[in-house]
């Protein structure tokens, strides 16, 4: 008979400590060299509002909701931010050129081996510069991070990426081609919408499951989940860019191509590490396109979140610009070879029974 091994003891354990703190003290290492760096390259240190009036408008992110009460009586709806983003972006439309933020964010239903419901989001924005700057700012924090730590390699799951090698970079074009048997433009109109039965199609010939009420970007996720992610990010850095428009809301659309958009995600490992767009800053599209993502929720999840007028206005003075968000816990976990995020948190959420 096999018994069930021993529940792990919690976290704050005296125990446990001798094999958290050392991660823990690499984590305080690769802050103070991150903020150092930025700092060198003339980037200010903001501290975006958690309490917003819209935690984002990304369909598929879930907001913690609280009320702020009003001394006299009455109640207003708030919600803690899932990114400091539209917070940020109203310091561009203020004036401030170069800034960064290591913002603790919030997102409900979230719990894994990569997800926890509040974590640390490292943004940073550049005004008045190019999108594909933010690659090489990547490139140069993962180096960063490993000499912090302390290692020569990222780690997680067996899997090893060499933080000081020159990143691979990716169209989703090219990966859905070379990895699923793709072709992901022919089922994108220039107009930025996707084709939904032309990718159903095209997924079901290539062996991956399409239920009938599937839309393109569920099928597109679907494809994206099980056949590009899992080949990413090994032996060295991916950068995966040019993500079509329906899935890059925040996002300028390529002046080349319209069918795809100024974004693009770092993996390491087969982890995503960051997201990063040339920011879109037309208050009359982006309107469009968030309304869009609150009926795509509303539609799958029964609810949506006001959008933040105030956002929106500061769009029509913010200038040209560029913003990455990477999840500082992972980049921790990944040079520092945790097994969890919840590895590298000095006091990891509850888990609820």
């Amino acid at each position: 008979m096999t018994l069930a091994p021993p529940p792990l003891s919690p976290w704050w354990s005296p125990e446990r400590r001798p094999d958290r703190r050392p991660r823990l003290e690499a984590r305080g290492r690769i802050r103070r060299a991150i903020r150092g760096w930025v700092e060198d390259r003339g980037f200010t240190e903001v501290e975006a509002a958690a309490l917003q009036v819209s935690p984002g408008n990304e369909a598929h992110l879930h907001a913690f909701a609280t009320e702020v009460l009003a001394i006299g009586g009455g109640a207003a709806p708030l919600y803690l931010h899932t990114s400091p983003e539209f917070a940020c972006k109203k310091l561009l439309a203020s004036g401030e050129s170069k800034i960064f933020d290591f913002a603790r964010v919030f997102r409900n239903r979230e719990r894994g081996p990569l997800h926890h419901p509040e974590f640390t989001m490292l943004e940073w924005y550049r005004a008045g510069e190019d999108w594909e700057v933010l690659m090489a700012d990547c490139a140069a924090l993962l180096g960063l991070a490993a000499e912090a730590a302390g290692t020569r390699a990222l780690t997680w799951r067996g899997r090893t990426c060499d933080p000081f090698a020159a990143p691979r970079r990716l169209t989703l074009a090219e990966a859905f081609r070379d990895l699923a048997g793709i072709d992901l433009l022919a089922t994108l109109s220039t107009d930025g919408t996707g084709d939904g039965p032309a990718l159903a199609d095209a997924a079901r010939a290539a062996g991956i499951r399409v239920a009938g009420d599937d839309s393109w970007s569920d099928i597109f996720s679907r494809v994206l989940v099980e056949r590009v992610e899992p080949t990413l990010g090994d032996d060295r850095p991916t950068l995966l860019c040019e993500y079509p428009a329906p899935e890059a809301a925040l996002a300028r659309r390529c002046a080349r191509d319209p069918r795809v958009s100024e974004r693009f995600e770092l993996y390491a490992c087969g982890v995503e590490l960051a997201n990063a767009f040339g920011e879109l800053t037309d208050p009359t599209e982006q309107r469009r396109r968030l309304e869009a993502e609150m009926d795509e929720k509303a539609r799958v999840y029964g609810e949506r979140y006001p959008l933040d007028e105030d956002f929106l206005a500061a769009l029509a003075v913010m200038p040209e610009s560029s913003g990455a968000a990477m999840g500082f816990d992972r980049l921790v976990m990944l040079a520092t070879g945790a097994r969890t995020i919840g590895d590298v948190l000095w006091t990891p959420v509850a888990e609820v029974p």
